[in-house]
């Protein structure tokens, strides 16, 4: 196997890695907003889910414990995020950066209390997190130069929460596509009044919209300190939650673009780990903090205008209110 093409798997190795918790974070943004709600509260329930799922393993030394804790913590927040903007017919936009600025100061404050480590969480042990899952070994394609090599090198290896990102792509599809409830969400995201005309609850399609955000940000948070990491780490989402929603925007609201501009962002963030303190021709060793700067000025360059027009859905953003 030839060095370049061993780093070019390895470079895609990364992505995959990177981009998990950024497509569980966008398909989770997907089902809110196609329901009509605005969701800049990913970032917070991946936050919360992050400390939840690392506090709850470093204290049952059960990764799995840790992702149901993740899990429940991100839909309480969801929650808390509907009854104030559905229920209440509150700003969508307020109420999510109210949620992040929440969870940013209460991860540290209870990391602190409990732990009494600065705000982070004790490190975890193997056992307490999720470790890469060895895929059944397949003899024949180690006699295959290239299918050999992307099989060991790409897909075998990864820890559970990796597969579960991928898989929640076709399974967000199916759902938004083809099922009466994706129908009825794509309905409500449009025109909620004529869904409330057809005899369905409005409110409670949008809840159960949020549920399933929930869920997804939960598991994305869990990936970050069980899978990702061994730990939590303050701010450790460092805007995930942002980016993802950027890539849905750079999807149109649609699952399998969502993806592709996820993985975008996951390349460029795992080529600029491999560029610090590597020498570029005619430029010279890179600046650190401009490496990793890259892929938030990509999402800066792609909203200013490079993605053509977004439509959103028509109600998004907009609470509804029946009339009487």
């Amino acid at each position: 196997m030839s060095e370049m093409w061993l780093l070019t798997l390895l470079t895609i190795d990364a992505t995959l890695r990177v981009s998990a918790p950024l497509i569980l974070a966008a398909m989770a943004g997907l089902f809110s907003e196609r329901s009509g709600v605005i969701d800049i509260g990913l970032e917070g329930k991946m936050l919360a889910g992050a400390f939840a799922a690392a506090a709850t393993a470093a204290v049952t030394g059960s990764a799995w414990l840790g992702l149901g804790a993740a899990v429940l913590v991100s839909v309480a927040l969801a929650m808390l995020h509907g009854f104030a903007c559905i229920t209440h017919k509150g700003d969508q936009v307020v109420s999510g950066v109210a949620l992040n600025v929440l969870v940013a100061g209460l991860t540290i404050v209870l990391g602190i209390a409990w732990f009494d480590q600065g705000g982070q969480t004790p490190p975890l042990a193997s056992d307490a997190r999720f470790q890469s899952h060895h895929m059944p070994e397949v003899g024949f394609l180690r006699g295959i130069p290239i299918l050999g090599s992307i099989w060991y090198e790409v897909i075998a290896g990864h820890n559970i929460l990796v597969y579960v990102a991928l898989l929640s792509v076709p399974f967000t599809w199916w759902v938004v596509y083809r099922t009466r409830f994706g129908l009825r969400l794509r309905a409500v995201g449009e025109s909620p009044a004529a869904v409330d005309t057809a005899g369905i609850q409005v409110e409670w399609l949008r809840y159960r919209a949020l549920i399933i955000t929930g869920i997804l940000c939960g598991i994305a948070g869990a990936y970050l300190s069980t899978g990702q990491s061994a730990g939590f780490v303050r701010d450790m989402t460092a805007g995930k939650g942002y980016i993802a929603l950027a890539a849905m925007i750079f999807g149109k609201w649609r699952p399998v673009p969502a993806l592709l501009a996820c993985l975008l962002f996951g390349f460029l963030d795992a080529v600029a780990v491999r560029l610090q303190g590597v020498d570029i021709p005619g430029i010279g060793e890179a600046p650190v903090a401009l490496i990793q700067a890259l892929p938030y000025a990509l999402t800066v360059i792609l909203l200013a205008g490079f993605i053509g027009k977004a439509i959103a859905p028509k109600a998004i953003g907009r609470a509804y209110v029946k009339e009487r």
